[in-house]
């Protein structure tokens, strides 16, 4: 009996010592494993179904249909990366972001955006990483932006406007090998697949054409990669630049405010409608209230073309239909320009200025010898702008012409804001209850606003030339008395 037990007891010892003998080894192969392992080559995927294909067809134009969303985009990778944060309104179309990151260099501020104007807001000194903007923007230190086509920040931007578009797609071509299903993920807690195609979103910034969208898509390793949900929505994009900068783009649909642009962009929103009877009273007394008035302070900030950044100061005054300022370009330092518009047209003088001076109002009086330029028309649209101001002095403008925009306030003074386009311009008028008119607004040829802000009072002297004096009427002739020239003496 105990030989048998003796004998169970060494088989026993023997199974354990080969199951221990064999989870070493196991371990020892672990761990050889994970100090040798390399990532396997990237799977190709499959060839779209035809589900895939239809809803990679219609992600932008689910984007489109959502109106807006959160946006997170990297742009970049490492010390080089910058990081964009805030909303998108395909709507409008709008864009407005902090930017951040290591790498955002000049760059780093809020940037609002549309297709073809930037305007950012520079901060040197704001945290690395970036913040969702405030919902009423800062009302100051906006500048027009001109970026390269296509890279960095403008490259991300016309990636992001090319997200959405209010046409699905054509499904064949990504039937026929121009798509590929890569697999699964999650995002935001929802399961998504994660599909390849050659067709890369683009949209335009600053007034530069998109680039083509590719005729024949060849699905290539290099090609974005689309994260789509069952009912056709993009979640997540990633992709190159035409630099080969990596981006990637993440959605938020629960994160959808209503976006608030700045007065270069046109402010908020409004709904247009047809003015008021009253509304239209106040628009037929614009006239006569403004050349009854003794003129106006000026203030001016006009974007003009890709970068131009103009602001001036001076007066105006309707009765004698005159305008004096003086203009600076925020990145044009030591030099200003004088402008002035009368009747017989505008003059223009380009003078020094000491340091530190911004834009000063102009001498008074205006100097004479400065090399004075006359055109009689305008010759850019800051003379539109202020043209247009002293014409608010004449006729009314057309009733079919003018629609109520919104309403606002300017100045502590709540305002009605009137469109009215007429002869290829937009110009907004501002007016207040009593109808003068605290601001006139713009639309310039590059898309951007450009404001014209009054202050009711007198003018300095100068500003206004003094009318000439009129002639002294001449003393009637008489005949000559006697003893002088003219005849004889008579004697009676």
């Amino acid at each position: 009996m105990a030989s048998t037990d003796d004998s169970a007891s060494g088989r026993r010892r023997v199974t354990l010592v080969a199951l221990g003998v064999v989870a070493v080894a196991s371990a020892v192969a672990l761990v050889a494993g994970l100090l040798s392992w390399t990532p396997a080559p990237t799977e190709p995927g499959r060839a779209l179904t035809g589900d895939e294909a239809e809803r990679l067809a219609a992600a932008r134009v689910s984007t489109y249909r959502d109106v807006r969303a959160g946006v997170r985009v990297a742009l970049g990778t490492g010390a080089g990366r910058t990081d964009l944060v805030g909303w998108v309104d395909w709507s409008r179309p709008l864009a407005y972001l902090g930017v951040g990151g290591p790498g955002a260099g000049q760059d780093r501020g809020l940037v609002q955006a549309t297709p073809t104007v930037v305007v950012h807001r520079p901060d040197p000194t704001a945290i690395v990483t970036p913040a969702r903007p405030p919902l009423v923007p800062p009302g100051d230190r906006w500048r027009l932006r001109n970026l390269p086509t296509d890279r960095g920040l403008a490259g991300a931007l016309a990636v992001l406007f090319g997200l959405a578009t209010d046409r699905t797609e054509a499904v064949e071509p990504l039937r026929a090998g121009g798509g590929r299903w890569l697999g699964r993920d999650t995002v935001g807690g929802e399961q998504v697949d994660v599909l390849r195609a050659a067709r890369r979103p683009t949209g335009r910034t600053h007034g530069t054409p998109a680039a083509p969208a590719t005729a024949r898509p060849t699905g290539g390793a290099e090609d974005p990669r689309w994260w789509v949900d069952r009912d056709a929505r993009l979640r997540r994009w990633a992709g190159r630049l035409a630099d080969g900068l990596p981006i990637t783009v993440e959605l938020d649909r629960t994160d959808r405010p209503t976006l608030w642009p700045v007065d270069a962009l046109g402010g908020r929103s409004g709904l247009p409608r047809a003015p008021t009877d009253e509304e239209t009273a106040r628009l037929g007394r614009l006239a006569a209230r403004l050349r009854a008035g003794a003129g106006a302070a000026v203030t001016v900030a006009a974007p003009l073309g890709g970068a131009t950044n103009l602001r001036a100061t001076g007066w105006l005054s309707w009765s004698a239909e005159v305008a004096y300022l003086s203009v600076a370009e925020l990145d044009t330092l030591g030099r200003r320009t004088l402008l002035r518009r009368d009747r017989a047209g505008f003059t223009r003088a380009d003078v020094p200025v000491g340091p530190g001076a911004a834009t000063p109002g102009p001498p008074l009086p205006p100097p004479p010898d400065v090399g004075w330029r006359r055109a009689g028309r305008p010759t850019d649209e800051l003379d539109v702008l202020v043209d247009a101001a002293l014409r608010a002095g004449g006729p009314p403008p057309p009733a079919d012409a003018t629609v109520r925009f919104r309403g606002d306030r300017r100045a502590g003074h709540p305002v009605d804001v009137f469109e009215v386009r007429h002869r290829g311009l937009r110009t907004r008028y501002w007016l207040d209850r009593s109808g003068f008119p605290r601001r006139l607004e713009l639309r310039t040829t590059g898309g951007a606003w450009a404001q014209l802000d009054l202050e009711p009072g007198a003018l300095p002297a100068g500003v206004v030339p003094p009318r000439p004096k009129p002639p002294r009427p001449k003393p009637p002739r008489s005949a000559s008395p006697p003893g002088k020239a003219g005849g004889p003496v008579r004697s009676t």
